[in-house]
């Protein structure tokens, strides 16, 4: 069975940084695209970010393109995800993701990481 795990969360103030980190495992993972997706208190869950397994393509969200950035290693099918610029309004819970035919569409998910931003 395929399962993500995602790792980094925590609680920092406003202006710091995170890397949060999911890796997939299980026999048979084959995906096509990991990304990132984040549900902040009493709002929907909100796309971040997203990236082809290859690392030759990218999808990201407008509002936090600036400050975010997605990265992979295929070889330990791992994802990234590099927050930089923290603010309060970051606060959600994060849920990795992983797509097995399209950058836009995902159909295994994570458990979730908390990240706490403090102002």
């Amino acid at each position: 069975q395929v399962q993500l795990v995602e790792s980094g969360g925590g609680l920092v103030q406003a202006g710091g940084s995170l890397r949060l980190s999911c890796a997939a495992s299980g026999d048979g993972f084959s995906a096509y695209s990991m990304g990132w997706f984040r549900r902040a208190p009493g709002k929907e869950r909100e796309f971040v970010s997203a990236i082809t397994l290859t690392g030759d393509a990218r999808n990201e969200a407008d509002s936090t393109r600036d400050r975010f950035t997605i990265s992979i290693d295929n070889a330990k099918n791992t994802v990234y995800l590099q927050m930089n610029s923290l603010k309060p309004d970051d606060t959600a819970v994060y849920y990795c993701a992983a797509g097995t035919w399209s950058l836009y569409e995902f159909n295994i998910w994570g458990q979730g990481t908390q990240v706490t931003v403090s102002s």
